[in-house]
């Protein structure tokens, strides 16, 4: 089975009630479209790179401060089914399996992201006692 090409991502940045192309590259997708002809658009919410980094960043932290787990993939392996981000796999017997849904930017939106890291870091502090910096500044200010 010969996998199918993937179709390119064009970035465009929403200024009142118009589009305008991220950067050259997302500009060249427009050649060839004349003024005031019609085109497809899929509208998708871009994913933070940053809170998905600043997510890993926080087991890091979380793992330096209390030795809770050998690596940041291992705290995440326990954190996404104890927060209950799992796929549910029915097996041939009838049991119910979660199976830890992915973070990546191809298959988790930014709300369920947003969602998950809020999860996550209550988890952390509820489990092993462990507060972020940021989060421990927000809390004082609210």
């Amino acid at each position: 089975m010969s996998k199918r090409a993937e179709k390119p991502v064009y970035a465009f940045i929403r200024h009142g009630n118009s589009l305008r192309p991220e950067m050259a590259y997302d500009l060249q997708a427009l050649d060839g479209i004349e003024q005031g002809q019609r085109v497809k658009v899929e509208i998708r919410q871009w994913r933070n790179m940053d809170r998905l980094k600043a997510y890993w960043a926080t087991l890091q932290d979380c793992i330096d401060a209390t030795g809770c787990a050998p690596s940041k993939e291992a705290l995440d392996a326990y954190i996404r089914p104890a927060v209950n981000f799992v796929d549910t796999l029915r097996l041939a017997n009838g049991f119910l399996v979660g199976v830890p849904r992915a973070i990546n930017t191809r298959e988790c939106e930014e709300p369920e992201m947003i969602a998950f890291f809020n999860a996550a870091t209550e988890l952390l502090a509820r489990e092993f006692g462990y507060v972020a910096p940021e989060t421990e500044k927000k809390g004082r200010a609210a």
